[in-house]
């Protein structure tokens, strides 16, 4: 059996303190994530084109996906480097300075 006294029933005040404290910080949250996202992906994908590369042994159809795993690691550099652009519009659209 559990009894609890006076002041151990009591809840204490929980001070919930944001990490963010304006919206620029959290649209410049946004971006590093969507741009360390992005980087990342794209690494994944140079890697696969890269080992599909080597791996290919003159195959045609191999080099071509190889080719094409690196259009799309270009690509997801590519955003990456855009992704501060997107969030100076986001920053345009909400109204942050």
């Amino acid at each position: 059996m559990l009894l609890l006294t006076a002041s151990a029933a009591q809840a204490e005040a929980v001070h919930v303190v944001a990490l963010a404290q304006t919206v620029d910080e959290v649209l410049n949250n946004i971006r590093n994530w969507i741009m360390g996202i992005l980087a990342g992906v794209a690494i994944v994908f140079l890697t696969i084109g890269g080992l599909r590369y080597l791996m290919a042994s003159g195959d045609p159809g191999e080099v071509e996906k190889a080719k094409g795993a690196f259009k799309a690691a270009g690509i997801g550099f590519g955003l990456a480097a855009l992704a501060p652009l997107v969030v100076e519009i986001l920053k345009g659209i909400v109204g942050g300075v």
